[in-house]
């Protein structure tokens, strides 16, 4: 680069990669200094724009492989449980057991749709041994687009089974050659003279786009956040499903021992850890230790919270627990009103003093109130206090002994972690990613490719923030497995998967560069990641 074009230009650097067995005639643009993504069959043809945005911000724009005409659509069918599946009563899966799949693809060859049994294999993680996860049932033909899967569909239906056509692009083990497109976030602290941080936007229990959070912040770039609540059923949707500190302020507690991506604004002390919180509420009848801090009493999403929690007080993954007597904290972040409902709640003014005190939560808090909401056996506790009592509510989040609620820190939760200390370390089961006796659950979040984002940090001390489009014919998605390879061949140390799907965006100079999976476009989320 010209030393003498001034910092705000806009440089950009081509550079194609190509292994040996490229297609003759691909040249390189430029030398890549990086190697090629470990993505896909090797030999793929790799083109990589690099953009500076700001001094020590650039975009890196990567695309590998090109569509592959040779991967067709398949129909995967819903296999009921039988006597010999862990769960007999339990709903129609994508996988079973293998008793249960060949029985199930005999009696669909039988009706006129000949159907074969196939095993799915769980590839070893840090805590999951290699091994068949289960058995899938599609249909032997093999379909040119999801017109004529679809079609094939709708005779199943209409035979009393249930199907879905599905691209076998988007198999983690597929060979398909592509294509794929990731694109690169990367902030040198060297160089960066800006804000990295995190922003759930005016209020926590409002979902808002990655776009509009950029805008919002005034960010040059910005990619969505951690896990939310997505549905009302499961609290308030936008809640952050796990840590959340914003600008060294904590606003919503860690799922277990789940792993947080944890930022500074001058971008220098990025890392990837597994914090500890706590949080008391010393009353004058005594210290009560609180569940949670601005959500809906009762509901837990992701789990990991105590031992009253119902199913599990681990975490697990996109399910919500419950616990009927909950301790939970409301600060003005969360919105204009506290979560409705049973139960009681005592409004504190910023000196800790009962302002008042109500027999049923939902409550409009002033300027400087939170409030304590009691449900269950925890209700009456609330309900006993008084006007004018003092209440001092202690929390904390911590990196062993060192805080992460210092000015200026950001918190995003996440999981589970990909790459540890320069190595591919996968902690499925740790964070959730396993359900006891749900295999399905792991073939469809975890094998199976989705849209992705992840971020860490290099060698270098630079954080990086990646996307990757998927759902899509033209862009394939990652695995979790996968991921954790692009993580580590783009020279990251430390990463952690962050929330995907149909979530999945990055904004940079005002623009969405992802292309969302979503059929509605870009979905509103709880926080983003935001380069100001």
């Amino acid at each position: 680069m010209n030393r003498r074009t001034p910092p705000s230009a806009l440089v950009a650097a081509v550079i194609v990669c190509a292994a040996a067995a490229a297609a003759p005639g691909v040249s390189a643009v430029a030398a890549s200094t990086s190697p090629t993504l470990d993505l896909g069959p090797r030999g793929l043809v790799e083109t990589r724009t690099v953009r500076t945005i700001e001094p020590g911000v650039t975009v890196t724009h990567i695309t590998r492989g090109v569509a592959d005409p040779s991967v067709r659509w398949v129909v995967e069918v819903s296999i009921p449980s039988t006597g010999t599946s862990p769960d007999p009563d339990a709903p129609a899966r994508s996988i079973q057991d293998e008793a249960s799949a060949r029985a199930y693809a005999d009696k669909l060859t039988a009706a006129g749709f000949p159907s074969t049994a196939q095993s799915v294999t769980q590839p070893a993680t840090a805590d999951v041994p290699a091994g068949v996860l289960g058995w899938r049932v599609r249909l032997d033909s093999t379909y040119a687009t999801q017109a004529s899967a679809s079609a094939e569909v709708a005779q199943l239906t209409s035979a009393g089974f249930t199907g879905r056509a599905w691209y076998a692009g988007w198999d983690g083990t597929s060979s398909a050659r592509g294509p794929w497109t990731v694109n690169v976030l990367t902030i040198d602290p060297q160089r960066f003279h800006g804000q990295l941080g995190s922003t759930f936007g005016p209020t926590i229990e409002a979902r808002e786009k990655t776009s509009w959070l950029a805008g919002y912040t005034k960010a040059k770039a910005a990619v969505n956040g951690g896990f939310f609540v997505l549905d009302p059923a499961a609290g308030a949707p936008g809640d952050p499903a796990g840590a959340g500190v914003y600008n060294g302020v904590l606003e919503s507690e860690p799922v277990g021992t789940r792993p947080v991506l944890v930022l500074g604004s001058d971008a220098r002390h990025t890392e990837v850890t597994r914090p500890t919180w706590r949080g008391d509420a010393v009353l004058p009848s005594g210290t009560v230790e609180l569940d949670g801090l601005n959500r809906v009493p009762g509901l837990i999403r992701n789990c990991g919270g105590d031992g009253g929690d119902l199913p599990t007080a681990l975490p697990r993954h996109d399910t919500t627990c419950t616990d009927p007597n909950e301790l939970v904290l409301l600060t003005p972040a969360y919105g204009a009103s506290t979560p409705a409902g049973p139960g009681a709640e005592a409004v504190l003014d910023s000196q800790g003093r009962v302002v008042r005190t109500l027999t049923q939560r939902g409550a409009a808090l002033g300027a400087g109130e939170t409030s304590l909401q009691g449900i269950g056996n925890l209700a009456p506790v609330v309900a006993g206090l008084h006007r004018g009592q003092r209440v001092r509510v202690e929390t904390s989040l911590r990196d062993g002994t060192q805080p992460l609620t210092r000015p200026g820190t950001s918190v995003v939760n996440g999981g589970p972690e990909l790459v540890r200390h320069g190595t591919v370390h996968i902690t499925q089961r740790q964070d959730g990613m396993v359900h006891p006796g749900e295999p399905s659950f792991a073939y469809g979040w975890v094998l199976q490719r989705n849209p992705r984002t992840f971020a860490g940090v290099d060698a270098q001390g630079r954080t990086v923030l990646v996307t990757v489009d998927g759902r899509q014919l033209d862009q394939l998605g990652l695995s979790i497995p996968e991921a954790a390879a692009v993580a580590r061949s783009l020279g990251m140390v430390d990463a952690i998967n962050l929330d995907g799907g149909g979530s999945t965006a990055m904004v940079v100079g005002g623009q969405v560069v992802t292309h969302p999976s979503d059929a509605t476009g870009e979905r509103p989320v709880g926080d983003a990641i935001t380069v100001r």
